[in-house]
């Protein structure tokens, strides 16, 4: 294994912690951790990039980003709402000056902006006939 492969892999074991620890801590994200999680696992080991891919709850999103660019409304509504009260919690318990807390303010917008107008995942064309009532 070249030392790139070695980082990449060990990055990937990072991100892929760091995002399965989001899952529980409301202010730490989930998704682009699992995006970078996948982006090094693509880089370092296709075994690995493959179980993430085909994992039953994770897999999903990431092949919809990976092969659209898509995000789902739930994902959209939690990220967005995250984003929020992170912001909210922020603000309440720090100290922040009003330049720091503008540029937060800023940043967060930007990020929901960028999240918000990713377009939806398209349904597989075998979703799309099962939920017209074909077969």
């Amino acid at each position: 294994m070249t030392r790139f492969r070695v980082f990449y892999f060990v990055a990937g074991w990072a991100t892929l912690g760091l995002g399965a620890a989001g899952t529980v801590l409301p202010l730490l994200p989930t998704t682009p951790f699992l995006l970078a999680a996948a982006w090094c696992f693509c880089r370092s080991s296709p075994r690995m990039a493959g179980w993430l891919l085909d994992h039953p709850v994770l897999g999903k999103p990431l092949r919809a980003w990976q092969r659209e660019g898509a995000i789902s409304t739930p994902t959209k509504l939690v990220a967005v709402a995250s984003m929020a009260i992170g912001y909210g919690f922020a603000m309440r318990f720090s100290e922040l000056g009003s330049v720091p807390a503008s540029g937060l303010a800023l940043l967060l917008l930007s990020v929901a902006v960028f999240i918000v107008t990713r377009p939806r995942p398209l349904l597989p064309k075998s979703m799309v006939n099962v939920s017209r009532g074909r077969s």
